[in-house]
């Protein structure tokens, strides 16, 4: 799976009030979460994005909360995936459940700009320039989580294995 999009960098510490901010938990519709999504960080975010966009990051993206809301809120606002240097344990398992890429690079916020065009092929793991000239490492995603990602989330997952009569989950 392979995409262009721009990137939206962002830095350490974003929190999922950040990302969806508590007082747009009223209604859970996927609609009006994406209409506020990165709201407390850009208020012109949800306005800007585009479908196939990637989020890049610093550190411990998705911190705070453990509100599914926030995933939810981002793939839903046309956010591809997001690769950051690392993120909150319980972000990135609702990001992969919810078939959203939450991917590592120790390098890519500070290879890539702001606003610039990046090629992400997830089948090689490569986050490039749209020249090709830069590249970030990405880390490996866990192959139980790439499944769940390749089936477009948790629930679709679980669905394919029963059909498959795979009794294991």
């Amino acid at each position: 799976m392979s995409v262009e999009g721009r990137v939206w960098l962002f830095g350490d510490d974003i929190n999922t009030d950040l990302i969806i901010p508590g007082r747009y938990l009223d209604n859970y519709d996927p609609a009006h979460l994406a209409a506020h999504a990165m709201e407390g960080v850009d208020k012109d975010f949800a306005k800007k994005v585009r479908e196939g966009d990637v989020i890049v990051a610093g550190r411990d993206f998705g911190c705070g909360s453990s509100r599914e809301q926030a995933v939810i809120a981002l793939k839903q606002a046309g956010v591809h995936a997001i690769v950051a240097k690392s993120f909150a344990r319980i972000f990135y398992r609702n990001a992969i459940n919810l078939g959203l890429p939450a991917i590592v690079s120790p390098d890519a916020s500070e290879i890539f700009s702001d606003g610039e065009v990046v090629s992400l092929d997830i089948g090689s793991m490569v986050l490039s320039s749209e020249d090709g000239s830069r590249r970030a490492k990405l880390l490996q995603i866990p192959q139980r989580a790439r499944e769940i990602l390749d089936s477009g989330g948790l629930i679709e997952n679980i669905k394919a294995r029963l059909r498959e009569g795979r009794s294991s989950l």
